[in-house]
């Protein structure tokens, strides 16, 4: 999956830069996890480190640099956690089961998505932030289907018929 002992453990921040000459260049600034654009430029290194789109990665010295336009990443989807979104929210389908499922088959189906997606399992592994929080998301989704799922068993279990009645009720 991911080499821990890899020596090039960093991350990019997409940017368009102007060069002192006016040449002007695409690609990323390599940043190291956990560090933004901004604490790199203001950093005390005098160079950093750039990879063109499609280039070789170069050392830029500061000085060089006349501007910097961030290009536009697109953000997270939108996750929503909670039922409250009854539109997009299908806990069914998030668990990947079936409507009539037994109590059983709806834990099982937790236990199995709760291993695969949980932020803890990656822990170890270093990642981009908005893979954690994209994890982070799917696990608190994956738990408010549980929790919808078992409120439906539960009034279902409640509107079973009786087991006895007196002679002569229906």
């Amino acid at each position: 999956m991911f080499d821990r002992r890899k020596t090039d453990k960093s991350d990019g921040a997409a940017a368009e830069i102007t060069l002192e000459g006016g040449r002007e260049l695409k690609g990323r600034f390599i940043l190291t996890p956990g560090r933004t654009l901004t604490e790199l430029l203001n950093g005390s290194a005098i160079f950093i480190e750039f990879e063109p789109f499609g280039g070789e990665r170069i050392l830029i010295a500061k000085s060089a640099v006349q501007a910097i336009k961030p290009m536009d990443v697109p953000g997270l989807p939108s996750l929503p956690a909670g039922t409250k979104d009854t539109d997009a929210f299908d806990p069914y389908a998030i668990l990947r089961i079936d409507r009539d499922a037994g109590a059983e088959e709806v834990r099982q189906a937790y236990l199995d998505l709760a291993k695969t997606y949980h932020p803890d399992r990656y822990a170890t592994v270093e990642l981009p932030p908005e893979v954690r929080a994209y994890l982070a998301a799917v696990a608190r989704r994956i738990n408010a289907a549980y929790e919808a799922v078992q409120d439906a068993l539960k009034k279902r279990a409640a509107r079973q018929d009786p087991v006895f009645t007196k002679a002569g009720q229906a």
